[in-house]
């Protein structure tokens, strides 16, 4: 993996994909329609930018680790608290705003209280409301309000999240934006994150991909997984 993260290709969407729909699956694989194919289509349409696009800092500047990223989604933070469980919680309510679906979009702070969006078609009014979100939910909140999933049953929109744990001070979550399977019934899937400092939401690489692919491949026994310089229990996939 150090190989990888220190040598491997420094140029975020070398093919210069316009979004996460365009990104070919793994030969032998199609993308499945989703349980929600609403929302599956959702993800895949989310615009990536060019070719060689870095990660910026919401303060301005690169972020650290660029090797980790695959492509930039072309999508701009609201805040310098919009980090990793709160990009989750950004492209959840962002599908549900552009559905009309106004009433479904809420989450729970922290104290496990739910916080309802209120403002209608408003959109200064809804990113109103995710700044404000942002500073009352973590981790911890989105991990205990969504419900857990079986790898087996894996579906775009589904999130790989945790709280601190492990002697770890730090939770993190990383949100599954596309899924495919082959004739085996073997899934694989792609990944984006947002992190600490807030920097714009990307694709992750997976540096053990020999083929340079963003595309995980899924272990359905697994108890563990290793994602990117991530590591998760199965039990860790959530959906909303």
């Amino acid at each position: 993996m150090g190989y990888w993260i220190l040598f491997g290709s420094k140029t975020s969407n070398p093919n210069n994909y316009k979004t996460i729909g365009d990104i070919p699956e793994p030969w032998g694989y199609e993308r499945i329609k989703g349980d929600d194919m609403a929302y599956t289509y959702f993800m895949r349409s989310l615009p990536l930018k060019g070719r060689g696009a870095k990660v910026q800092l919401y303060t301005g500047g690169d972020s650290r680790f660029q090797s980790l990223n695959y492509a930039v989604i072309d999508m701009p933070l609201l805040s310098n608290a919009e980090q990793c469980a709160d990009v989750c919680m950004r492209l959840r309510a962002e599908y549900l705003f552009q559905a009309n679906q106004y009433g479904r979009i809420r989450f729970q702070n922290v104290n496990g209280k739910k916080l309802a969006y209120g403002g209608g078609s408003s959109r200064k009014a809804f990113e109103r409301y995710l700044r404000n979100l942002y500073g009352v939910a973590s981790t911890f909140s989105l991990s205990r309000e969504m419900r857990t999933r079986r790898l087996a049953d894996m579906q775009p929109g589904d999130v790989f999240v945790y709280p601190a744990r492990y002697g770890q001070k730090y939770g993190h979550a990383v949100m599954v934006v596309d899924v495919a399977v082959n004739k085996y019934g073997k899934k694989a899937f792609l990944l984006a994150e947002g992190n600490t400092p807030a920097r714009e939401i990307h694709v992750m690489r997976n540096f053990e991909n020999p083929f340079r692919s963003p595309w995980f491949m899924l272990d359905e026994d697994a108890d563990n997984l290793i994602l990117s310089v991530f590591h998760f229990k199965a039990t860790d996939l959530k959906h909303f």
